[in-house]
């Protein structure tokens, strides 16, 4: 626990009880010693009216062992212990633990028995400290006020609501795309746009518009140097969200509909993720790119919250975020918020920067791959949901021969994965099976419309709801 500042240390009582939820303590930075104090007693005898008494006599010895830089203090409350009991019927308790928990290998009786039903929680209190509500006094009412029928309206919800960023989306069905923004998303930009730096960003962005009508926002980032936060306001002025078919997920220019337009073709998404497994010679752990999200980081309650960033106000907009942090000031400010072209471009010998990646058809930087994708030039007649302008199968033949060109990437970067029994071009062939044959068998589903991610395009629609 020392060795990671975000985690907390927990103090279990009952230490052999599996069941036993613990009480955490925070970690917290001190300048203090370490003293080491010494207690000697030393009888002495006196002698008192022809009696002999003992008096101890004590001494103190101190020593300054070191220096203390960390402390842990248990300033929470002891949450709830759910044990493992059951309630007879005259409501006697008999514990379950030698039922429950299968200390030494068992035969099969040991599972069939009938036990009653224990299920302890998956989660306590979120929170191990008392905190203030601030509530308030009921709100006295006039004579012959009534309280309002509950409906959705009045109805207060979970969290609070999004501020909103006045994007528009758009569906695959949809008959009309739009041809202009909302009155809020530009009232909103003009509102913040105020110095030459955003007018040069905005400029900059409708040229990148122009000379392709459809990016992804990493895209964006890539090649313009913008605030995240300006990007948000700045996108829906020029831009709308296409959240279902072969776009989906990416920002497109204003009139531009895609599905009238076969050479929209090489502006398709492609979502991405990099196979893992025993099958495929390495596994999650083994493989050199790390993921965007890991569920084994997830520790709640026992980890140390990240600090916050700081909440932007429209008053830093305005002031172009540029002086926000010494780390900042070292990048010039033509590059300081640029993304890498990894991040968006898919090339020949280089591994992705994250096990998931959304390429745009156009961004994959590969002669193989843009053959696949130009198999229909000129003969493109219908745009379906699932694979746009291209024939059918496309996506799955690049996801093929993507995962192929990975492997053997991570196979010469790594050879210790991989047997090294068979020739290299036996292992072509072991990879072109796997890769085809065994991931069809694997992936082949009944298609579901515009089913491609679940984490990084959700999290961009929120940003704009």
């Amino acid at each position: 626990i020392y060795a990671d500042p975000a985690k907390r240390l927990e103090l279990y009582f009952r230490p052999k009880d599996p069941y036993c939820h613990p009480v955490c303590a925070n970690r917290f930075p001190t300048s203090t010693v370490l003293l080491k104090v010494k207690r000697r007693t030393k009888k002495k005898k006196q002698q008192v009216d022809a009696e002999e008494q003992t008096q101890p006599e004590v001494h103190f010895e101190m020593e300054i062992l070191g220096k203390v830089t960390t402390v842990y203090k248990f300033q929470g409350m002891s949450d709830f212990q759910y044990l493992a009991m059951h309630s007879g019927p005259n409501g006697k308790q008999t514990s379950m633990y030698d039922k429950v928990l299968m200390l030494k290998p068992e035969k099969e009786e040991f599972f069939n028995r009938e036990l009653p039903l224990y299920i302890p929680p998956p989660i306590f209190s979120r929170l191990d400290t008392p905190v203030d509500y601030f509530y308030r006094p009921d709100i006295q009412h006039r004579e012959g006020y009534n309280n309002p029928q509950v409906s959705g309206e009045n109805l207060i919800g979970l969290s609070r609501a999004r501020r909103p960023h006045n994007a528009i989306f758009v569906n695959f069905d949809d008959e009309e795309i739009p041809t202009k923004p909302l009155d809020a998303a530009v009232q909103t930009w003009r509102k913040v746009c105020t110095n030459p730096v955003d007018k040069k960003v905005e400029e900059e962005l409708r040229k990148l518009f122009e000379v392709r009508p459809v990016w992804s926002r990493n895209a964006v980032k890539a090649n313009i140097s913008v605030h995240p936060d300006k990007l948000k306001l700045l996108l829906p002025y020029l831009a709308y969200y296409m959240l279902t078919g072969p776009w989906r997920s990416l920002w497109v220019r204003f009139g531009y509909d895609p599905r009238k337009h076969p050479e929209a073709k090489f502006y398709q998404v492609l979502d991405f993720r990099i196979r893992c497994g025993m099958k495929y010679g390495y596994t999650p752990n083994d493989m050199p790119v790390k993921a965007k999200r890991s569920t084994y980081n997830y520790s709640l309650p026992i980890t140390v919250k990240k600090p916050v960033s700081h909440t932007v106000s429209v008053h830093d907009l305005k002031q172009g975020l540029g002086t926000s942090g010494a780390s900042s000031a070292k990048k010039p400010a033509s590059s300081r918020y640029k993304l890498k072209e990894s991040i968006y471009i898919f090339q020949e010998g280089a591994l992705p920067p994250y096990r998931q990646m959304f390429y745009q058809l156009c961004d994959l930087n590969v002669e193989s791959l843009q053959k696949i994708i130009r198999r229909n030039d000129g003969a493109e007649s219908e745009c379906t949901e699932r694979d746009g302008w291209c024939l059918p199968k496309t996506s799955d033949d690049l996801r093929d021969t993507m995962s192929l060109m990975i492997k053997q990437i991570i196979r010469s970067t790594r050879p210790a994965l991989f047997s090294s029994t068979t020739s290299s071009e036996d292992g072509k062939e072991q990879l072109t099976y796997e890769s085809a044959e065994d991931e069809d068998e694997e992936e082949e589903e009944d298609f579901k419309p515009s089913d491609g991610s679940e984490n990084e395009m959700e999290t961009e629609i929120l940003d704009y709801v």
